[in-house]
């Protein structure tokens, strides 16, 4: 894909209001066209009953910098889930940083890929992804 020209994404979620990343208490690091980053800090209400980080919490901070990857690359769109695919490697313990890349987009469909690893950089899970674009909405419309 061409290199695209977009300025890094900035402010709260990269320039979007999301309640439920607000919920789980995902930070948005930095987005540009090379990459997406974000970090999970490690709460307890995030957790499993071993205390691990929750594979669903994962899966959701996952989606979000997938689509903000994919995003930074048309940065007045919205990006809609088609499909994701998660490999949990290792228990997720303490804070998780994510970071995610858009390796093409092609007919409106974006393809990403990302990653997550623990404080100790050790990877704790990876995660590919499909997105449809979509123009943005006001958050107020519900269909």
């Amino acid at each position: 894909m061409s290199e695209v020209a977009s300025p890094p994404l900035t402010g709260e979620h990269f320039g979007l209001h999301i309640p439920f990343m607000e919920a789980i208490g995902l930070l948005s690091v930095h987005s540009d066209p090379h990459a997406a980053t974000t970090r999970l800090p490690w709460r307890e209400d995030n957790t499993n009953s071993r205390g691990d980080v929750h594979g669903g919490a994962l899966m959701s901070a996952l989606d979000y910098t997938l689509s903000a990857a994919a995003r930074a690359h048309i940065p007045e769109s919205g990006m809609a889930t088609i499909e994701m695919s998660t490999q949990f490697l290792s228990p997720a313990k303490g804070d998780i940083d994510f970071t995610a890349q858009c390796l093409q987009i092609i007919d409106e469909i974006a393809y990403c890929t990302a990653e997550a690893r623990d404080s100790k950089q050790r990877l704790v899970a990876t995660a590919s992804a499909s997105f449809k674009v979509v123009r943005k909405r006001d958050r107020n419309t519900r269909v």
